[in-house]
C-alpha cells in the first residue's frame, strides 16, 4: 500500500482530499486487468544489473515504443549515460498511452513506483495533490524554467507554487500528412479547405490510391474528430466542449457539422477499414497505398526514422480549417519522490532534458519541436516551423487535446472517446443521440466534480 507519509519534501505529509483518494482507489479495477504478457515483455526490456552499470540508475515508464519514438528515447538515455547515470528502460506497447497508464498505477499501488515516468497533461495535478511527484524548483528556478518556457507549457508543468515535471516537446495534432511523391504524380497541391479536400481525394481515388489512411482504434478515430472539431469552430468553442465540459455546447450546430463530416469521410479511408496500430496507417501513407494521413507530428518522427525526407518523400500541412490553429500534446517526464535516494540522479535529467542540445536533438526525431519560447529554428523542418509559428500566437489559437489528456480527467476522456467512436461505427446512430449522450456525460462530470 501507499504510505500517506510517501509526501513532498518541501510540504511534509501532505493530507489526502477525498477526491484524491477517490480518484486512486479508482485505479484498483483497471489494474487487476493489465496484460500479463504486455507487462512481462516490458520487464523484459528492462536491463539486469551487472558488474558494468554505473553508479546511478533511473527506471522510466513511458510508452514510446514506434521507430521513431525509440530513436528519441535513446536521445535522452545516451545523453543520461554521458553523466554516468543509466537509463533503465520500461516501455509499455499501447497508442495513446493506455496500457502504460495501467501498468504505472499497479506499480505505485505496489509501492514500486518507478524513478521517472511519463505523464501527459491534467494528470501531473491529481498526482501531485497525493504528494507522490518530487518538486524540481532547485532545477527549475536557477534554470530560469519560467522565461524559456512557452506560458502554456509553464501552467503545465507548475503545480500550486512549485514545477512538477520536466517538459521534453510540443507535438501539433491537427496535421495533414501526405505523400509528396504521389501528389507530384498526379498534379495535386495540398488542400487548404474541405471543398479543395474533396476534389483532391476524388482524384486520388480515380487513381487507385486511397485518400485518407486511418485506423478504427478508438484514439485514432478521436483524435480525427476533436481535430474536425477544431476547424469547424476554433479553440474558444473547442474548449468550452472538451475543457469546459458544458453540456448546452454538445447540441450546438458546430458539433453536428463535425459529426457529419467524420462520417463522411469514411468514404475515402481504406476498405474494409479495421483496427490498427498507427504506424501501420503511417506505413501506408510512406508506401503512397495511401495519399494523405491526419495525425499527431509523432507520425512524422516515424517517416523520418523509415529514412524519409521532409518535402521530397512526404510534406505536410494544416487540417484544413485549422491553419491559424495548435491542437497540441506535451511530452513530459515526472519524478516520483519516494525516499528521495534517487533526487540528484532524477534532478539532473530534468536538467538535461531542458537543455538546449537535448530539446533540439529529442524533437528533431521526435517530430515535435521544444518546448523553448526562443528555440533554434534552423534545427526545424518546414512541418516544425509551422508548428512553432501556430503555438507562438499564444493561448488564444492553441487547443489542448483531448485525447492526448491535455484537456479532460480521465473519466470525461475515456467516455468522450468511447462515445465518438460508437457513433463512427455504428452507422444508425444519428447525430442527435451522440449529441444527448455527450451532453449527459458532461452533466454527469460536471456534477462529480462539484460534490468532490
Amino acid at each position: 500500500m501507499i504510505d500517506k507519509r510517501y509526501a513532498n519534501k518541501r510540504g511534509g505529509a501532505k493530507t489526502w482530499s477525498a477526491g484524491s483518494c477517490k480518484w486512486l482507489v479508482s485505479w484498483v479495477a483497471n489494474c487487476l486487468f493489465i496484460c500479463s504478457a504486455g507487462m512481462a515483455g516490458a520487464v523484459a526490456a528492462t536491463p539486469a544489473a551487472g558488474a558494468g552499470q554505473p553508479a546511478a540508475s533511473l527506471q522510466v515508464v513511458h510508452w514510446w515504443t514506434s521507430a521513431g519514438e525509440r530513436k528519441s528515447v535513446d536521445v535522452l538515455a545516451g545523453r543520461l549515460a554521458e553523466e554516468n547515470i543509466q537509463w533503465r528502460d520500461l516501455a509499455i506497447p499501447g497508442g495513446a498511452g493506455l496500457g502504460a497508464s495501467k501498468v504505472l498505477k499497479s506499480m505505485v499501488l505496489a509501492g514500486k513506483a518507478p524513478e521517472a515516468t511519463q505523464l501527459n497533461g491534467i494528470v501531473f495535478g491529481e498526482w501531485a495533490d497525493l504528494g507522490l511527484l518530487l518538486e524540481l524548483d532547485d532545477v527549475a528556478t536557477p534554470g530560469g524554467w519560467q522565461k524559456l518556457l512557452f506560458p502554456t507549457v509553464w501552467s503545465l508543468v507548475h503545480n500550486r507554487g512549485h514545477v512538477v515535471a520536466a517538459p521534453l516537446g510540443i507535438h501539433r495534432i491537427n496535421n495533414l500528412f501526405y505523400n509528396k511523391k504521389v501528389f507530384d504524380r498526379l498534379g495535386l497541391a495540398a488542400p487548404r479547405t474541405w471543398p479543395e479536400f474533396e476534389r483532391v481525394a476524388e482524384k486520388l481515388k480515380q487513381a487507385g490510391v486511397t485518400p485518407l489512411a486511418q485506423s478504427s482504434e478508438a484514439w485514432q478515430v478521436a483524435t480525427l474528430f476533436e481535430t474536425l472539431v477544431l476547424a469547424e469552430s476554433g479553440p474558444a468553442y473547442y474548449r468550452s466542449l472538451f475543457v469546459d465540459l458544458n453540456p448546452a455546447a454538445f447540441g450546438d450546430a458546430r458539433m453536428t457539422h463535425a459529426l457529419k463530416r467524420l462520417r463522411s469521410l469514411k468514404q475515402w479511408m481504406p476498405q474494409p477499414l479495421r483496427e490498427r496500430p498507427w504506424p501501420e496507417a503511417t506505413r501506408q501513407l510512406a508506401d503512397g497505398d495511401a495519399a494523405m494521413f491526419v495525425m499527431g507530428d509523432w507520425a512524422k518522427g516515424e517517416l523520418l526514422a523509415w529514412g524519409l525526407n521532409t518535402d521530397q518523400d512526404f510534406s505536410c500541412a494544416a487540417v484544413p480549417g485549422t491553419a491559424d490553429y495548435h491542437l497540441y500534446s506535451v511530452d513530459t517526464l515526472a519524478m516520483f519522490a519516494g525516499d528521495y535516494s534517487h533526487q540528484p540522479a532524477q534532478e539532473k535529467l530534468a536538467q538535461l532534458i531542458m537543455s538546449q542540445p537535448v530539446q533540439s536533438a529529442y524533437n528533431q526525431v521526435k517530430g515535435a519541436i521544444p518546448v523553448w519560447r526562443a528555440p533554434d529554428l534552423s534545427k526545424m523542418d518546414s512541418c516544425a516551423r509551422a508548428s512553432w509559428s501556430a503555438f507562438s500566437k499564444g493561448s488564444a489559437f492553441q487547443a489542448p487535446s483531448l485525447v492526448h489528456r491535455m484537456a479532460a480527467d480521465e473519466t470525461a476522456k475515456d467516455a468522450i472517446v468511447a462515445e465518438v467512436h460508437r457513433y463512427f461505427v455504428d452507422d444508425k446512430m444519428s447525430e442527435s443521440d451522440i449529441q444527448r449522450r455527450l451532453a449527459s456525460i458532461a452533466r454527469s462530470v460536471s456534477k462529480t466534480g462539484k460534490q468532490e
